[in-house]
């Protein structure tokens, strides 16, 4: 048969270049998809030990581990010296490392967030005032979803060097409601109210106790802060409901709930001094002036 072939193909086909290409793309293929099977099958386990976190971490570490075996794999296959590319790509590697230094400190903290997990994917966090879900654990950033719906990426070192608040590790919140009222009221009425208002409420836990603290004499009210607890999943609409029926209770109670105002005195001896708006005269006759003065 391969008499019938153009003299210029048989010597290709004799040399034995087409056939090693051929070779190493199949090489290349077929590693490139047991490499994405084998890291789809490692992060499996690790979501079915709900590590989901390390999951994607080690789904691309196996990934590009085996990629880049089958890349060398393909190569040598293909005759080029594997330990020239080695050399090659060790100063390249060693010239990036000098020209991201931020990358590899992102990459050194993303190893040491992976051991540490101070929060996992699903949960809501607070970094730095910026609060969300967390979507993905990356190697060289977390990226986060807002309550605003506002995508953030923020990179692994600056989570190593920042607070982070984690909302939702533990089952159960508590919010804490304020509340001014006014300074005639009886507190340990206001008390008993509060306590009966977190009672009615099926959302609020009987355990841990709800507690009423004085917080102390405002300008305008007695502040006090109250204490109740409910599930993470029914946080936000405990705090909701609550406020709500605690505003509907005073109203029904007759407890006062003060606005902001302002007395003026002029010596304690005289008392309040009452300001009216009345309509001014000029100072040269019994024409009114154009402006109003008190």
């Amino acid at each position: 048969m391969t008499e019938l072939l153009p003299d210029d193909l048989r010597r290709i086909l004799a040399d034995g270049t087409v056939v090693s290409l051929i070779g190493s793309l199949i090489i290349l293929v077929v590693g490139l998809a047991i490499a994405r099977g084998l890291a789809a099958v490692a992060a499996r386990i690790l979501v079915a030990r709900d590590n989901e976190q390390a999951a994607l971490v080690a789904q691309k570490f196996v990934f590009y581990g085996l990629a880049v075996i089958a890349v060398l794999a393909a190569l040598d296959n293909a005759g080029i010296e594997v330990g020239v590319v080695l050399g090659a790509a060790g100063i390249l590697t060693v010239a990036l490392g000098f020209a991201s230094q931020t990358a590899a400190s992102n990459l050194i903290s993303g190893l040491f967030l992976l051991g540490e997990r101070p929060f996992t994917v699903g949960e809501v966090i607070d970094v730095g005032g910026t609060r969300g879900e967390v979507l993905s654990i990356d190697l060289l950033s977390v990226k986060l979803r807002t309550y605003d719906n506002l995508f953030v990426r923020i990179p692994n070192e600056t989570l190593i060097k920042t607070q982070i608040s984690n909302i939702t590790r533990f089952p159960i919140r508590r919010a804490d409601l304020k509340i001014g009222v006014a300074y005639k009221e009886d507190l340990a009425r206001v008390r008993d109210i509060l306590m009966d208002v977190a009672s009615g409420n099926p959302l609020c836990l009987e355990r841990p106790v709800p507690v009423v603290i004085l917080l102390g004499y405002g300008s305008s009210s007695i502040d006090i802060q109250f204490n109740v607890w409910a599930a993470k999943d029914n946080f936000l609409e405990m705090r909701n409901q609550m406020y709500e029926q605690i505003k509907a209770r005073f109203d029904a109670e007759g407890i006062e709930i003060p606005f902001p105002h302002v007395s003026l005195y002029a010596g304690s001896a005289t008392g309040p001094v009452p300001v009216a708006l009345t309509a001014g005269k000029g100072m040269a006759g019994n024409e009114p002036d154009d402006s109003e003065s008190v």
